[in-house]
């Protein structure tokens, strides 16, 4: 989880949150509570209604965002169970508050709540409220940090949060999981992981490391290494050709996660940079195995332990990226070559990608596990915690 995302300045990220946090007192956002005489809606109509949000031509609104949100939360998870954010984390807070008004009703209750309102937004727009069985063309279903889309055998997971260079939060590490575990039974060929806007992915969200649980840092180390071993498993476990089109520059395990795809397609405008050291942490995403083995040792060295960053035409020469294709046509040339390979037939893809991987991948979870281990031991000390609190302290000051 290590790497660099940078933040809002101060200002505009209170002016988006204080308008936010007005919502959380607006009469109209009402929620049903525990009573309602409604049986539930089944899980099956549950994701049918995620799909047709995903057909939703215009914004609803931020309340209605929120209220969206609550109900998925307490659909999926139950009542609210997780510490409230600190006061400085205002789209937490508002998020959280907004979760929390919904109390005890049950996870049947909430997902009957969610399709009807899911129901109401499509009607209003002229679809059909009746029924939430039709999928969205390319559809699946509906992440709050992801674009997920199949379209020409193709299923592409973009990032979506371009206003933060795509930095990776907790709540985007489980949709990352969840898409690609969809991504794993579709019937597409071929799966894509890219950015939206400028930025392939910034790292982790150092955010994540501000919000520490009751448990204290042991139990924030805990649920984070956790997680990450989770994440990276879903990579080295993934059946189908995995590419990435590296759209712009890429920072921490989005980069040492190069390894473990079978294409990595760069725009010339990328670069490649791992800065663990600089923060008190330590390689993941099963780099510390890939990278020697990719690049040689030295390099590899230069890369993950003394933060050098690479060019899209220096990590192509390492072997670390495929091709390197020029901004003007990368998106025209990369998709009509996916489109082509999309075409293969999908069962010898995929057992050929088994041939190749099989033989490393019991010691790539081995080297999974190690580097969780050791970034646990790293987060929960004293030189990880002053290099986090420095790297804010210099953004503070810009």
């Amino acid at each position: 989880m290590a790497g660099v995302a940078l933040k809002l300045s101060a200002p505009l990220r209170f002016l988006k949150l204080r308008s936010l946090s007005r919502l959380s007192s607006v009469p109209s956002l009402r929620f049903h509570t525990a009573g309602s005489p409604m049986m539930g809606a089944t899980v099956e109509q549950f994701e049918q209604a995620k799909n047709k949000m995903s057909t939703l031509k215009n914004d609803p609104g931020n309340e209605a965002k929120l209220k969206i949100y609550a109900l998925f939360k307490q659909a999926s998870q139950g009542p609210c169970n997780t510490p409230k954010p600190g006061m400085l984390d205002f789209v937490g807070k508002v998020k959280w508050d907004a979760w929390n008004t919904l109390g005890s009703i049950s996870q049947d209750e909430a997902r009957q709540q969610y399709c009807d309102f899911i129901g109401s937004l499509v009607a209003a727009e002229g679809g059909t409220s009746a029924s939430l069985a039709a999928e969205p063309a390319g559809g699946g279903a509906t992440y709050e940090t992801l674009l997920v889309t199949t379209e020409d055998k193709i299923t592409t997971i973009k990032l979506n949060r371009p206003a933060k260079k795509n930095a990776i939060t907790t709540e985007m590490y489980n949709d990352i999981i969840a898409a690609l575990d969809q991504a794993a039974k579709d019937d597409s060929v071929i799966t894509v992981i890219t950015g939206a806007g400028d930025f392939y992915c910034s790292g982790n969200d150092l955010s994540n490391f501000t919000k520490i649980p009751e448990g204290g840092l042991q139990e924030m180390a805990k649920q984070g290494g956790d997680l990450l071993r989770s994440f990276v498993k879903a990579y080295i476990d993934f059946p189908k050709p995995l590419v990435a089109v590296v759209n712009g520059p890429a920072v921490g395990i989005s980069v040492t996660l190069m390894g473990l795809f079978d294409l990595v397609y760069a725009t010339d405008r990328a670069t490649f940079h791992t800065p663990f050291s600089q923060l008190g942490q330590s390689a993941e995403g099963c780099s510390s195995y890939t990278f020697p083995k990719i690049m040689g040792i030295a390099k590899a060295s230069e890369m993950l332990l003394f933060n050098k960053k690479l060019s899209a035409e220096q990590a192509c020469e390492l072997g670390l990226v495929s091709e390197v294709f020029p901004d003007s046509s990368f998106q025209t040339e990369v998709w009509s070559r996916l489109k082509k390979y999309a075409q293969l037939p999908p069962n010898s893809l995929a057992l050929s990608k088994q041939l190749i991987r099989s033989v490393e991948k019991q010691q790539l979870h081995d080297v999974n596990d190690a580097e969780v281990e050791r970034l646990m031991e790293r987060w929960t000390s004293d030189e990880c915690f002053q290099a986090v609190m420095s790297f804010f302290q210099n953004k503070a000051k810009l």
